[in-house]
């Protein structure tokens, strides 16, 4: 991996990019930012979730930002902090100028602009949630593990309490997602991952995050998503051998698109599902980096139609008003 500095109005970010030795030059290839946890360094977190090694085998960049120990003690990223909960503001605009940044750089890879997708755990699974409401013209879907919904706390202390317990007033989350999202409003679809023995963040948030952007995406389809959280398009177990064991549940659009995804693993606590060799890793696991991969590749933002400049012309001769009057007038008729 090479390590690149991003400078932002305010602030600089680290962050470190993997290319796959299989990328060849003018390929135009998937974007995933991956987001550490508290404690973790962008490099382990790379080795521990392998998520290079996916990127070798499926030919897609990886991204991972590095939060710096001046903003955090802890190496935490902080999505507690309403200036971190903004568009254009904090961490999440020193992100999202990463993204842009790796999107610029078209003389060494060549990135999809409609296939970039931001997934992180507990701290930097929060701030992929953040990502995904704040910048939803950027991410064409986010993963989101043992984290929590986005503005589920406002301080250090209400962050603390939404760990232990959850959001107070998870019925307004979704709200929370349509006002950030503003006129970028749409479906964001979401995957989730969490353990049932997770003691650091509780159970209930992954619950809470596949509940805020349900909310969220029914509100933001227009009547194309019809959810229920209590009845799943899909329920699928699992085990993993000598492992843990889990439980998928999934739910489509009208279409029978996929739009929401949430893998809750039985015994596992709060560490990476898969992962291995590191800090909040859990080799015994399903693979949540080959989960978040295939589940990701399925979407992608929707190109905006552009008009094409208009020329200096002469004004339309009455004869060809005419004309294009009967074939609009002759075409309604057709679809009639």
């Amino acid at each position: 991996m090479r390590q690149y500095t991003y400078t932002g109005p305010t602030d600089e970010c680290p962050y470190y990019v993997y290319v796959p030795r299989r990328y060849q030059t003018g390929d135009t290839v998937p974007l995933l930012v991956m987001l550490h946890g508290c404690s973790q360094k962008a490099v382990d977190f790379a080795a521990n979730t392998h998520m290079n090694e996916l990127a070798e085998r499926y030919n897609f960049i990886v991204v991972y930002p590095q939060q710096v120990r001046s903003a955090n003690d802890y190496g935490c990223w902080n999505w507690f902090k309403p200036v971190n909960q903004a568009r254009d503001s904090g961490e999440v605009a020193l992100i999202a100028g990463i993204v842009r940044a790796v999107l610029r750089e078209t003389a060494q890879w060549r990135i999809d602009a409609r296939r970039v997708y931001v997934a992180g755990i507990s701290a930097g699974g929060a701030m992929a949630g953040i990502l995904g409401a704040t910048y939803p013209d950027l991410f064409a879907a986010i993963g989101v593990h043992s984290g929590v919904a986005y503005k589920s706390a406002a301080n250090a202390a209400s962050g603390l309490w939404t760990m232990r317990r959850g959001g107070r007033d998870p019925d307004r989350l979704g709200a929370l997602v349509l006002t950030a999202m503003d006129s970028r409003v749409r479906v964001m679809p979401t995957i989730v991952f969490h353990g049932t023995k997770d003691f650091t963040v509780s159970p209930t948030n992954g619950a809470q995050v596949i509940q805020q952007w349900m909310q969220a995406n029914i509100q933001a389809s227009h009547k194309g998503y019809v959810a229920d959280l209590l009845r799943p398009a899909r329920t699928v177990t699992g085990k993993v051998p000598e492992g843990h064991s889990y439980v998928i549940q999934s739910w489509d659009d009208v279409h029978g698109r996929e739009i929401q995804e949430y893998w809750r693993v039985n015994g596992m606590g709060h560490a990476w599902s898969g992962g291995s060799g590191g800090s909040y890793m859990d080799p015994k696991g399903p693979d949540a980096s080959e989960a978040m991969y295939r589940f990701f590749i399925q979407h992608a933002l929707k190109q905006e139609k552009r008009l094409a400049p208009v020329a200096a012309t002469r004004r339309p001769s009455f004869w060809k008003k005419l004309f294009h009057k009967v074939v609009d007038f002759l075409y309604e008729k057709k679809e009639e």
